[in-house]
């Protein structure tokens, strides 16, 4: 099995790579980093050039890219996390059109952020709310891009909630946090938190190009989100720190402004679960945030 990774020099493509290769697939990575390997390729994710003859025979295209949305939302930096994801969907279709291929499975990276600020109940892939604001824009868009693909392939989209892994993401951010004493809750610690270990994720994506039946939105999120009081309380218990200084909706936002992110990132409320993977018959390997944090620390 022929695997193309667009956007695969991240932290979830890093994981994705060795896990595919390990069970002898072939993998094709597509990246802005330029990386002396003869299976990496160097991409704008807007243009097509010679990266796409790698395309052939492509059983599995999953793709990842976009400019992170850690960052201050200017106009500039809105306008470039907008089309990262939108053009690479684009150019992405308009190769495999030039080619005369199509992939058996597309697997399409979004995000649970699509949904509302939610603090009444969980947002599932049938009942789910979604939300207002630049984060939930971005989701839609990115969504929008994706439906319009016409290639005659199945295809999923991954809902992701925030990935847990040592590697990467906002885990190693948090723990580093806690360890300096300011694993306390942040805001008013109500704020519920969806989150998926990185080996779930993984399993899940294995799910979708195995399993015929798995396409459409699926919601990438462990059954059992917490608040974000309980989040930081269990990282605490699992790192052995007792110190936990909270941080008030108002510092986060100087400390934003001075790292250069958005409080959104960290105060929204994201309460979401998956319907799909329940009638799939999936398991989770990491169902609750404490076995996740064990595992992680």
């Amino acid at each position: 099995m022929k695997i193309v990774i667009a956007g695969g020099t991240g932290f979830i493509g890093n994981e994705l790579v060795p896990h595919f290769e390990k069970n002898n697939y072939e993998v094709i990575v597509l990246g802005r980093t330029r990386i002396n390997k003869p299976n990496y390729h160097y991409w704008d994710g807007k243009t097509v050039t010679e990266w796409k003859n790698e395309l052939k025979g492509t059983d599995v295209l999953i793709n990842l890219t976009g400019k992170s949305v850690d960052c201050r939302y200017t106009e500039q930096n809105k306008k470039e996390i907008f089309d990262s994801r939108t053009n690479s969907i684009e150019v992405l279709e308009k190769a495999f059109n030039e080619i005369k291929e199509t992939p058996k499975t597309w697997i399409q990276a979004s995000t649970a952020t699509i949904y509302r600020d939610e603090y009444e109940a969980p947002n599932n892939e049938e009942n789910g709310i979604i939300g207002e604001g630049f984060s939930v824009q971005v989701a839609t868009k990115w969504e929008d891009a994706f439906e319009k693909v016409e290639l005659t392939t199945k295809k999923v989209n991954l809902r992701m909630a925030i990935v847990l892994g040592s590697s990467g993401g906002a885990f190693p951010v948090l723990k580093r946090m806690a360890r300096f004493g300011l694993g306390g809750k942040q805001g008013k610690g109500n704020q519920m938190i969806s989150w998926i270990h990185i080996t779930d994720l993984i399993k899940i994506i294995d799910l979708a190009i195995h399993n015929q039946w798995v396409n459409g939105v699926i919601n990438c999120a462990a059954p059992e989100p917490v608040s974000n009081k309980s989040f930081m309380k269990q990282l605490r218990t699992s790192i052995k720190q007792s110190i936990a200084i909270p941080t008030p909706a108002w510092l986060l936002k100087i400390g934003a402004k001075l790292i250069g992110t958005e409080t959104e990132l960290i105060l929204k409320s994201r309460w979401v679960v998956s319907k799909k993977l329940d009638s799939f018959g999936y398991r989770f390997q990491f169902p609750t945030i404490k076995f996740a944090l064990e595992n992680l620390k």
